[in-house]
């Protein structure tokens, strides 16, 4: 595949947008991990509007969201590239796939916090 330079700025942030469109949907409707979190993720939203939570809570929810969706997809384009460059098992991938799924971790365990401040409070 060759590359084509685009010198307009407007057609290629379209493409741009495009393509990060295509790449989204990729992920959800391939990725069961992206599927689960996009699950949790919608169900907060309806948490939200059922409980009427604040402006500020509604910015850190949609925050959150936001940051495990990306660290989910960060981490399985590190896992695709991994097994591209060496689809057999090797300790050093194994190593780089383990760091990529620990970034995950901290940004779900980070988002738990927030839902937990958000929403623990309206049950109590």
């Amino acid at each position: 595949m060759e590359f084509k330079k685009d010198n307009s700025f407007f057609s290629g942030r379209l493409k741009s947008f495009k393509y990060a469109i295509a790449g989204a949907l990729k992920l959800i409707t391939t990725e069961h991990s992206i599927m689960v979190q996009c699950s949790f993720g919608i169900l907060v939203t309806i948490g939200g509007f059922y409980f009427d939570i604040s402006k500020t809570d509604w910015l850190f929810q949609t925050l959150a969201i936001g940051l495990v969706l990306s660290a989910e997809g960060l981490n399985t384009a590190v896992e695709k590239i991994a097994d591209f460059i060496h689809p057999d098992f090797h300790e050093r991938i194994g190593f780089i796939k383990d760091i990529a799924a620990g970034a995950v971790f901290f940004a779900a365990l980070t988002a738990f916090v927030i839902g937990l401040i958000i929403y623990l409070p309206l049950f109590l």
